[in-house]
């Protein structure tokens, strides 16, 4: 497969190309999945729709938080596990899905620099502007750098991923494996393992079980950024599907359910209300303390990363915990 055949050029130069990545499958459209989600109750919404240029720009705000641990630590992780990394997985690729601004990719960047690999990077992301905003900054500070990014959902599968032909370095960091259930993930981690060769690896985040005081302050900051971000896809839905939701009848939630090791994030209703969705052609009878789900962000022990790793047809390689037990990375390889 070349590359003219996975995607669709659009920018190209010498140091930079973005091309989109053409789904290997259908993907539920914004209009699909509110009618599959809101109409019915109870009553849900996938939280890919956070993040168009707005909301990208709070979950990075929401990251610097005093609140939301998980950034902090897997950075402070990546900075002492990184030279590992990249010493065992010995990339000519890294390929990172839901690559957002590439923030903590730089410490993976340094260690590179320090042992004289020269990787080509290929972020992925929905946000085109977030990736061409991303990859002038990078190459500004690392002048070996050439990026090959790619505007795409990896719900839609890797079949037109072009392929590397070397070692390559997988990277899904931020915890957002927790975002599937647990046979989405399987699924998708599967997927990309039907993608990787023998000698490519794969360098996972995973948000760990912990105290839900901590959790759920992570997921309730005092400014009030997490509740702006959730707030926000009620504007994708009346922007993209001409709904008419008030904000203001809206209140953000985000809770522990122990049962599950998950976070669970709601939009709830502070009144009864009726909303119109014209391009569903359908109303909305929302019941006052009515919940709408947007996000699940479930948490592990080593026990259950090892278990949907091996399920998934990987094998741990190398597993760095923070000192508190707060999260892990993990690389990880194909099984043999």
């Amino acid at each position: 497969m070349t590359f003219a055949q996975a995607a669709k050029k659009i920018v190209r130069s010498n140091e930079y190309s973005c091309s989109e990545l053409k789904p290997a499958r259908p993907i539920p459209s914004l209009t699909d999945d509110a009618r599959a989600g809101l109409l019915e109750r109870p009553r849900s919404l996938a939280p890919k729709y956070f993040y168009d240029d707005y909301g990208s720009k709070l979950f990075d705000q929401i990251c610097d938080t005093a609140e939301y641990y998980p950034t902090r630590v897997e950075a402070a992780l990546l900075q002492e596990f990184a030279a590992t990394v990249i010493n065992v997985a010995r990339p000519e690729y890294v390929v990172e899905l839901g690559s957002g601004t590439s923030r903590k990719t730089r410490h993976l960047l340094d260690a590179c620099s320090e042992q004289r690999f020269c990787p080509e990077y290929w972020p992925m992301d929905v946000c085109e502007s977030i990736l061409d905003d991303t990859a002038e900054s990078l190459m500004r500070d690392y002048a070996w750098l050439n990026i090959n990014a790619f505007v795409g959902d990896y719900h839609g599968g890797f079949e037109h991923l072009p392929p590397t032909y070397d070692r390559t370095l997988y990277v899904f960091l931020g915890g957002t494996i927790g975002n599937f259930e647990h046979a989405e993930a399987v699924s998708l981690l599967s997927e990309l393992r039907g993608h990787m060769c023998a000698g490519d690896y794969i360098l996972l985040g995973f948000d760990r079980v912990k105290d839900s005081a901590v959790l759920e302050a992570a997921y309730n900051d005092a400014q009030g950024i997490t509740a702006a971000f959730n707030l926000n896809v009620l504007r994708v839905l009346n922007r993209e599907l001409k709904a008419n939701f008030q904000l203001d009848n809206f209140l953000h939630q985000a809770t522990y359910n122990q049962t599950d090791d998950q976070i669970e994030m709601y939009l709830v209703s502070g009144i009864d209300q009726t909303v119109h969705i014209p391009l569903l052609g359908r109303s909305l009878e929302i019941k006052q303390d009515e919940q709408i789900r947007t996000e699940i962000s479930r948490k592990f022990t080593p026990e259950s990363i090892e278990s949907l790793l091996n399920e998934s047809g990987l094998s741990i390689v190398k597993h760095r915990q923070a000192e508190n037990a707060y999260y892990s990375l993990v690389l990880a390889q194909i099984s043999q």
